[in-house]
């Protein structure tokens, strides 16, 4: 998320990570075979579920909702099911707004989780918004409550997109956009979960949101320090537009200080174009014109979270992705260098989370408790290639990384920073945008590395 020296609030979250379920430390359990529409387990500790279907969206219980069969399904409101009274947090305004509600059956982990993140792609135009929850039953049988994994609007006219702090049960808690358990040494796994959709308009209006894909992750990642060496096996490298977010230092600073702290739009703003989408100059009219790539300081204003203070939450990265026409976005963990790999083979590049020191990372030249950069290729010696946004200017930002260091920093749970303290990584955690309609090839790969 930064680069700076100090624990990052991304870092904080993947805290839970780090203390997830015991045991060795090794290679990651085979594949398992995918089990109903839309699920995979591909890692094997992580398991992926996202309607996206019209078959999708008339499963589960809708109230005032209905499935809309188009080219690209989706939930959309029908008739609303009542009015709410919602009282922005970060306004104080208070507005009534008609709502409908969809939600998605059980749906059981394939792997028992210590950890999920629920991502959405959706349209909501002026004067409407959304709201994601997620509840779920533990393997002691018992339940969580609803938790809010995000209120969230593409602008920020109507509401101010946010997560919701102070979500615990003493069991598990919510940081951020993440669910987590809060002692995974006990044992205590999430088993199954379902999601809830409310969909909120001006009332009278005739308004309504569109959702195209809902789901989460899973996942149950084991305490590591350090990860098997993966064997190289592709060369390729994607032409990515090369942003930095040095450039925008200062910029902005009611967006978490400007510049410095942009990694994850950044590095969103170079795939959202890799696949050829950009904002409109309407839409760029309000960057100064006196600044460098307006863009990343639009995609920065709209990944913002209020709460979060930033604009590192990842399934609102994801989200912002899918703003744009027949993009969708999706947050994972991958298992290895081998399925990044996979993905740049079928031309699908990926934006991974890693926190070091300056030590572990040859040529990086700065340490950091949370940092996303975009993976684009390999070497034909296999080793990594990046657009690190934490570059000088644009012309910087192609990096040449070592595959040892990188799988490394990317892939452990745990890590010791520059007191020598045991602090926490993130565990293969990346976001992928792709086409509403992957290619064949395209397809495969996701498949392959549990995304469908």
């Amino acid at each position: 998320m930064t680069r700076a020296s100090q624990p990052s609030r991304r870092a904080l979250l993947a805290v839970a990570v780090a203390a997830a379920a015991t045991g060795t430390a090794g290679t990651a359990a085979a594949a398992t075979p995918a089990g109903a529409a839309h699920t995979h387990a591909g890692p094997g500790l992580v398991d992926n579920r996202a309607w996206t279907s019209y078959a999708d969206w008339r499963t589960g219980t809708a109230k005032g909702t209905r499935a809309l069969e188009a080219a690209r399904p989706g939930l959309v409101i029908a008739t609303p099911a009542g009015t709410a009274d919602y009282t922005d947090p970060h306004t104080g305004k208070t507005a009534t707004w008609e709502y409908a509600t969809w939600t998605s059956p059980v749906h059981r982990l394939a792997v028992p989780a210590t950890e999920a993140i629920a991502s959405w792609n959706a349209h909501t135009p002026a004067g409407t918004w959304l709201q994601v929850e997620l509840t779920g039953t533990y393997s002691d049988g018992t339940a969580t409550p609803w938790y809010v994994m995000g209120r969230w609007a593409a602008g920020d006219q109507d509401i101010k997109r946010t997560s919701v702090d102070n979500q615990k049960d003493g069991k598990s808690s919510i940081s951020t956009d993440t669910f987590s358990i809060d002692d995974a040494a006990s044992g205590l796994r999430l088993v199954s979960y379902r999601l809830r959709l409310t969909l909120y308009r001006t009332p009278g209006s005739g308004l309504t949101p569109t959702v195209w894909r809902l789901g989460a992750m899973g996942s149950d990642i084991p305490d590591r320090f350090t990860v098997p060496a993966s064997t190289p096996g592709l060369a390729k490298e994607l032409t990515v537009p090369r942003y930095s977010q040095e450039i925008h230092a200062g910029q902005y600073p009611e967006y978490d200080n400007g510049g410095e702290a942009w990694c994850s739009p950044t590095s969103s703003q170079m795939i959202i174009e890799y696949w050829g989408r950009r904002p409109t100059a309407e839409q760029l009219a309000w960057v100064d014109p006196a600044f460098a790539d307006p863009q990343v300081c639009h995609a920065a204003r709209f990944t913002y979270d209020y709460q979060y203070g930033g604009c590192g939450n990842w399934p609102f990265n994801a989200a912002y992705a899918a703003t744009y026409k027949d993009l969708q976005g999706v947050v994972t963990r991958l298992r290895s260098l081998t399925d990044l790999e996979t993905l740049i083979a079928a031309g699908v590049p990926a934006i991974t989370s890693q926190s070091f020191l300056k030590s572990e990372l040859t040529g990086a030249g700065y340490g950091t408790s949370g940092h996303l950069m975009t993976v684009i290729g390999f070497t034909a010696g296999g080793d990594v290639i990046a657009n690190d946004p934490a570059s000088p200017g644009d012309d910087a930002v192609r990096r040449v990384y070592k595959r040892r260091e990188w799988e490394n920093i990317w892939l452990r749970t745990k890590r010791y920073n520059a007191s020598g303290n045991v602090v926490s990584g993130t565990g293969g955690v990346c976001y992928l945008y792709f086409p509403a309609s992957p290619s064949a090839g395209q397809c495969e790969a996701l498949k392959a590395v549990g995304v469908r």
